[in-house]
């Protein structure tokens, strides 16, 4: 077995001893105050300040947090400035901003109309979105996703401030598999992990696809022979372009962790069972409800902080990590953009980044592997859309691109939308 020492944990982003916490079960209780509508997306990200996944925000930025972002890619606390890349921000209408004076307390209401928290303003300020895509996206052509995302929106002020909220009452199937930095924080500790390496998603996996994660574990645990925890930490948050809903994603997802089949005959046998160690013991699903950003190269440091905040140690970035081309397909940032950002950032990060490129199953080596580790090896591969429309008619997949675990919910799923539309 493994000689197991002390936990170890990423220090909270900021300088902090603890993730922010900005729960409140009273925050929704104030009568009498002036009001503005979050949209659900919003929401979202206000739920993440409130339990610390964007420490050290303590509520979407006023207008130095901002600045800073936009000029220097950090913010500044007591001095010292850390690595931040996109804006924390809550669009108002000019009606709201209106009321939103600094010093001012703002109940926050949902799409419903139900106040979910207060807002203390500290700054209330114009939003020049031209100016903020072209520093976010590296781009003035605003012909691909990211620029949709901000343009559709028809708000052009920013409200900044710090916000306590009520508890968030998450009634979907999969809601006890979100934690939040404190649960995080604590897994690591309870399991004794001396470290761990995050793998970010938001589609279901084939096989190259886990190999990504299985990649960054072993290059850690062969680096360092340290007990290792392994998570797949997928985004839960549901867009419009999603094909698969967050439901069926995750449980695929645990299909493949509980089913202890993550990995199964492409991982390196000889190396764990060298360290004492077994990757489908470490193996963890943690769901991450945050939303996308669709902004490359910007929004793998923000996912790296995420996880930072969450306690784990190490971050996995892969080739062409966030990517969402222009709407031509051509491509708006270079394939390896998303891993060199991390070598001259604007601020400090905690974090290490493990890089690892695109991978498939290679008939000589008869298992997954590197695409740049098996060259002139018979790669065996089927387009995504390709892999859709066999599931879609309820075939299954080639096991060697993905599990049948995966295949058959999958099946299913689609199979249920075929039988609706009949």
């Amino acid at each position: 077995m493994a000689t197991i020492t002390a936990p170890q944990l990423s220090k909270v982003h900021g300088g902090l001893d603890q993730p922010v916490h900005r729960i409140d079960i009273s925050a929704a209780s104030r009568p009498g105050l002036d009001s503005i509508e979050v949209r659900d997306i919003d929401r979202t990200t206000l739920y993440r300040i409130a339990d610390g996944t964007l420490s050290p925000l303590t509520g979407p930025m006023g207008i130095t947090d901002y600045e800073t972002v936009l000029e220097r890619g950090a913010i500044e606390r007591d001095g010292d400035y850390w690595a931040w890349t996109i804006p924390i921000i809550l669009p108002v209408t000019a009606e709201e901003a209106a009321l939103c004076r600094p010093g001012q307390e703002i109940s926050l209401r949902d799409s419903e109309g139900q106040p979910f928290g207060t807002l203390k303003v500290s700054s209330c300020y114009d939003w020049d979105k031209e100016r903020f895509l072209q520093k976010v996206y590296r781009t003035k052509r605003t012909d691909h996703p990211g620029a949709r995302l901000w343009l559709s929106d028809d708000r052009r002020h920013l409200v900044g401030g710090d916000i306590s909220l009520v508890p968030f009452a998450d009634e979907r199937p999969f809601a006890r598999r979100i934690q939040n930095p404190t649960h995080t924080r604590s897994l690591i500790e309870t399991r004794g992990w001396e470290q761990s390496v995050a793998f970010q998603t938001r589609s279901p996996l084939q096989r190259a696809h886990e190999y990504a994660l299985v990649y960054g574990a072993e290059s850690i645990l062969r680096a360092t022979g340290k007990f290792t925890g392994v998570v797949l930490n997928p985004l839960v948050w549901d867009t419009p372009q999603d094909d698969v809903p967050a439901e069926v994603r995750m449980e695929t997802y645990a299909a493949l962790i509980d089913g202890r089949v993550l990995g199964e005959g492409d991982l390196d046998e000889e190396l764990w069972a060298a360290k004492g160690q077994k990757l489908a013991d470490n193996l963890a699903l943690v769901g991450l409800d945050m939303r996308l950003f669709y902004a490359g190269p910007a929004e793998a440091v923000m996912q790296a902080i995420y996880r930072q905040n969450l306690g784990f140690t190490h971050f996995v970035v892969g080739r062409k990590h966030a990517d969402a081309p222009y709407d031509d397909k051509t491509a708006i940032w270079g394939d390896f953009d998303a891993q060199q950002i991390f070598e001259n950032l604007g601020g400090k990060l905690d974090i290490k980044t493990v890089n690892v490129g695109f991978a498939a199953y290679f008939e000589e080596i008869g298992r997954v592997g590197l695409v740049s580790e098996n060259q002139g090896n018979m790669a065996i591969t089927t387009p995504s859309h390709k892999v859709r429309e066999q599931l879609m008619a309820g075939q299954e997949p080639d096991p060697r691109i993905m599990r049948a675990s995966t295949s058959k919910i999958l099946m299913e799923y689609y199979a249920g939308i075929v039988e609706a539309g009949e």
